[in-house]
C-alpha cells in the first residue's frame, strides 16, 4: 500500500484529513479513489492503516481502520555528521542514508569542506530541500519517522552535540587495525545511540582528528580502499544498521 505522513493535528478520532500536495499526488497521480486502502504516518513511528472516504480538490478524509507501531526503526540511533560536498552529492547521501536508518543527519563545515553557506537564507532554502528529500526517502523506504537534517554546525559546535552518544566514530583514511573497526562494531548494541563523522572531499586535518579524540571520537579504518566522501558514510552506516537491526 502507498505510505502518506501527516502531522499529529490533521489526525482526528478515526479519521485523517490529508492536506497539501499529497492529495494532488493521490488523486491525480496515482488516481486513487474512495474506497482504496492506504498507510498514513504521523511521522512518529505510528502507522495508521486507513481507507479513502473522501475527496475535494484540497482535503481527502480517511477512515483509520487499525492502528500500530512503525516496525521498520531501528531500536538505536544513527547520527550522521556530514561535511558537507561539492555540488549534489549531499542530496543523494542523505537520500541513501535515510534509507539505511539514519536518526538524523547533520551537516559540518570542516576547514577542507569547499561549498560555503555563508548566508543564512540560502543555507535555510538548501536545509529545507534537504528535509524534502529525506521526507521523500523515509516515504520510499517505509520510514516510521521522517529523519530531522539539522542546521549546518562548524566542527567544533557538531563535536559537543554528539557529546552524549554511546558510540562516536570517525573514519580516517590514516588509521589502521581492522580488527580494532570490526571489533568496535560488533560490540554496538541494538538500543545504542552512534554518531559518524565523514569528511567532506579531501577528508579531515589532522587537527580535526586530535580535536575529535580529545571529544571521546574512535578514528578507524574502513580497509586499505581510500572511500569518497559520498561512500564512507553509507559504508560504515550499512554495517552499524546490521548490528542494530532486531
Amino acid at each position: 500500500m502507498y505510505r502518506f505522513y501527516v502531522k499529529p493535528d490533521q489526525i482526528g478520532e478515526g479519521v485523517i484529513k490529508i492536506n497539501g500536495s499529497d492529495v494532488n499526488h493521490i488523486k491525480n497521480v496515482l488516481r486513487m479513489k474512495p474506497g482504496e486502502k492506504i498507510i498514513i504516518c504521523n511521522g512518529q513511528g505510528k502507522d495508521f492503516y486507513c481507507i479513502i472516504k473522501n475527496e475535494s480538490d484540497g482535503q481527502i478524509t480517511a477512515e483509520i481502520l487499525k492502528t500500530q507501531d512503525t516496525d521498520t526503526e531501528l531500536e538505536g540511533k544513527l547520527y550522521l555528521f556530514q561535511g558537507i560536498p561539492k555540488k549534489d552529492k549531499m542530496e543523494w547521501i542523505i537520500q541513501k542514508a535515510v534509507e539505511l536508518g539514519v536518526y538524523e543527519i547533520i551537516p559540518v563545515m570542516t576547514k577542507r569542506t569547499v561549498v560555503k553557506l555563508e548566508d543564512k537564507k540560502r543555507e535555510l532554502k538548501k536545509i529545507e530541500r534537504w528535509q524534502t528529500i529525506a521526507a521523500s526517502a523515509a516515504k520510499q523506504s517505509g520510514r516510521g519517522i521522517i529523519p530531522a537534517v539539522a542546521e549546518t554546525r562548524s566542527f567544533k559546535e557538531a563535536l559537543i552535540y554528539a557529546g552524549n552518544l554511546d558510540h562516536k566514530i570517525i573514519p580516517y583514511e590514516n588509521a589502521e587495525n581492522i580488527t580494532e573497526t570490526k571489533n568496535l562494531i560488533n560490540n554496538i548494541k541494538t538500543g545504542a545511540s552512534a554518531g559518524i563523522f565523514i569528511g567532506p572531499e579531501g577528508g579531515f586535518e589532522e587537527e580535526e582528528i586530535n580535536q575529535a579524540k580529545e571529544a571521546g571520537f574512535l578514528p578507524i579504518t574502513l580497509g586499505r580502499r581510500i572511500l569518497r566522501t559520498e561512500t564512507a558514510g553509507l559504508a560504515i552506516l550499512s554495517l552499524i544498521m546490521m548490528q542494530m537491526e532486531k
